[in-house]
């Protein structure tokens, strides 16, 4: 097996390695190309790419410059802080199962984000949370109402949010939220700080 096959190779020790994966995320899409279609271009499988996008693997000289000239960068800008990341509309990833009942949600941060999670959640009349009150374990919740109703049941005392206001409070309360059957469909901006564990629990 050639030495330049790296997508066998273990994660290096070495701690002058550098974690390149979010610079090489932003660089993709930023191409607007799929992980699919990058590492075809690369020589690599899509396999590898997604790890070394989450730096879970090394990368070999040959194999980066193969990648850049895919997302058509400099080596170079691989190694400075990432500006940014976008998540394209087209692109939001669900949220998962466990956001109540009549409700659709999708993640608008980067997978790999741990300072914080934003959301936008689509809550139909008569959705709710469940039939108990739930707490996160993360330090601060932000709800922003950008279309219709939503009420907010926060340590019993009960709170009603229209379009336009937003309501910041601690993840460890007891709270609930529902839309009232007879209201429009709601849409919620939810912002969690920090991040929440990776447990599967969800908002």
């Amino acid at each position: 097996m050639s030495g330049l096959n790296s997508e066998n190779r273990m994660p290096s020790a070495d701690p002058r390695a550098a974690a390149i994966g979010a610079q090489l995320r932003a660089a993709r899409l930023a191409a607007r190309k799929s992980m699919a279609e990058v590492a075809e271009q690369a020589g690599l499988t899509k396999g590898y790419l997604s790890k070394l996008e989450r730096d879970l693997v090394n990368v070999s000289v040959a194999s980066l410059l193969r990648l850049c000239d895919a997302l058509d960068v400099s080596v170079s800008s691989l190694f400075q802080p990432a500006r940014g990341e976008i998540v394209r509309a087209s692109a939001r990833p669900p949220a998962g199962s466990s956001w109540g009942t009549g409700t659709r949600a999708f993640s608008l941060s980067p997978s790999g984000e741990r300072r914080m999670q934003a959301y936008i959640s689509e809550i139909a009349p008569g959705g709710t949370s469940g039939n108990e009150p739930y707490s996160l374990p993360v330090d601060v919740e932000f709800f922003f109402v950008l279309a219709g109703q939503l009420q907010v049941t926060i340590e019993g005392e009960q709170v009603t949010l229209e379009q336009g206001d937003a309501f910041t409070f601690s993840g460890k309360a007891q709270h609930a939220w529902r839309v009232a059957p007879e209201a429009e469909r709601t849409l919620l901006l939810v912002i969690i700080s920090p991040a929440m564990p990776a447990t599967g629990q969800t908002v």
